[in-house]
């Protein structure tokens, strides 16, 4: 079932929600494991608050968001990078503090967050909000993301004191052709 989609066309590429794309039991291991793996703070108030974990160890989890972006993009894709987001009570992500992407890459958000919060993702293109991905627990985002495409996490409330949210963020890129080698007889 699709949540949300919308098109862009074929210069800005896809952007969707999957929902229920892994189950609680799974979203809550997933976040044990990182819990234990530890997170590094960032706090630069005119960029963003939160907590991060790079490069983290969920090969399941990857390959399954690897395999959804596929089947939406049909691209063949490979792993540029991940890391894992954690935003608690007056944590945010500014639009600023992105990269810029050249090449076109697909990024994937799994929502592991323990309860919905009100914690919008939202993609811009040329500074303009064109895709929101609501925290969803379970849920998969995948957007096709080039030179004009940026996104920030917004605000989560204090008032919100047990909230907390958790996104495992991968960055695809094409995967180059297969090499082919030709043996004579």
């Amino acid at each position: 079932m699709v949540l949300s989609v919308t098109t862009l066309g074929d210069l800005f590429g896809a952007a969707l929600v999957l929902p229920d794309a892994v189950d609680a039991p799974r979203a809550a291991a997933a976040r044990a494991r990182c819990d234990a793996r530890g997170y590094t703070r960032y706090a630069r108030y005119d960029r963003g608050s939160y907590d991060v974990l790079e490069n983290p160890d969920e090969p399941e989890l990857v390959g399954l968001m690897v395999r959804a972006a596929e089947r939406t993009t049909g691209r063949t894709l490979a792993l540029a990078e991940s890391r894992v987001l954690r935003l608690l009570p007056g944590d945010y992500v500014l639009a600023h503090h992105d990269r810029i992407h050249e090449g076109n890459p697909v990024e994937v958000t799994l929502d592991l967050s323990p309860n919905p919060a009100d914690a919008d993702v939202h993609y811009r293109r040329r500074g303009q909000v064109f895709f929101r991905v609501p925290c969803i627990p379970g849920a998969l985002a995948i957007v096709e993301r080039g030179v004009t495409i940026t996104r920030n996490h917004t605000y989560v409330s204090k008032l919100l004191r047990d909230a907390v949210v958790v996104r495992l963020i991968v960055l695809l890129h094409d995967s180059p052709p297969a090499m082919h080698t030709t043996r004579s007889a």
